[in-house]
């Protein structure tokens, strides 16, 4: 049977008007999970402002915001470069105003061998995962902490920052920075006002996965049983989480890392199966300290 459905896209998991005259930044909010965080504000009442690089993903991410009403907008930014930062928080609260909530959710990733893995898929993946979240969150922090004006924010993590992730070593150590980023930020900043929290998604299908990503072998197969909930995410349930943790109603809660996955995180088998190297289970051949170029 597993866990029962969620209520439909459109419900409001909060008051509707809970964040009006709250100014929310959705980092990556163009496109997946991000975007469905990003419209689930604006569903309660919040102004959006999605920054993404990528000028299809920012127009995508505006559309989706302003689908369901309200005042919301779109800026370009490259979270790696602080001062680019700046200038898109800058843009921000000349626009909208000095933004209450920010939601780190921009990430890289993609599946490959530790050996193969080149110096600059290591350095893209960490900077955009980790240093992005840091340069974004302290920014935000300054503005703050400058004002004396409360704010909260949301990191996204990943099951892996408890785990290991083998086939991704790159962001299964970032992700473990960004969890004790945000226990460490919510402990220095919680005297100022700052609630700092993470969430972690589980399996949440959806339009915009990337082709890297979907070429793990045996995605697409069964991925409901694949859960203890005998069931994925639907987008819109973390974007509940979300407001829920920036929201007045978990105003205490601070310094938490809240897992959306079913419980699929925590599920261990009574027998393991046998275990099949990473190489195999992504259809590498032998290792090649000299491939080459393609």
């Amino acid at each position: 049977m597993g866990l029962p459905a969620p209520p439909q896209v459109g419900a409001n998991a909060l008051p509707l008007g809970t964040y009006d005259g709250q100014i929310v930044i959705v980092t990556g909010g163009g496109t997946g999970l991000g975007k469905a965080i990003a419209v689930e504000f604006a569903r309660v009442g919040a102004s959006v402002a999605i920054l993404s690089r990528g000028e299809e993903h920012r127009a995508a991410g505006l559309a989706a915001v302003n689908a369901v009403g309200g005042k919301h907008i779109a800026v370009p930014c490259d979270i790696r470069d602080a001062g680019a930062i700046a200038e898109a928080f800058d843009a921000v609260t000349q626009q909208l105003g000095t933004p209450d909530v920010l939601v780190n959710n921009a990430a890289g990733n993609f599946p490959v061998p530790a050996e193969d893995m080149s110096p600059n898929a290591w350095k893209t993946v960490t900077d955009i995962v980790l240093n992005g979240t840091f340069y974004c969150s302290r920014e935000f922090g300054r503005r703050h902490i400058e004002t004396g004006t409360p704010g909260s924010i949301i990191n996204i993590g990943a099951a892996y920052a408890w785990t290991g992730g083998p086939g991704f070593a790159h962001s299964s150590a970032a992700k473990a920075g960004v969890k004790n980023l945000t226990e460490t930020l919510a402990v220095e900043w919680g005297p100022y006002g700052i609630q700092v929290n993470c969430l972690v998604p589980g399996f949440f299908p959806h339009e915009d996965m990337t082709a890297d990503i979907m070429s793990v072998p045996e995605r697409q197969k069964a991925e409901a049983l694949r859960c203890p909930a005998h069931r994925v995410g639907q987008p819109h349930e973390l974007g509940w989480a979300a407001t829920f943790l920036a929201s007045p109603f978990a105003s205490y809660i601070s310094g938490h890392t809240m897992v959306v996955d079913g419980a699929n995180w925590q599920r261990r088998a009574m027998l393991m199966p046998e275990f099949v190297p990473i190489r195999d289970q992504m259809g590498k051949g032998p290792f090649d300290p000299n491939p080459k170029k393609k």
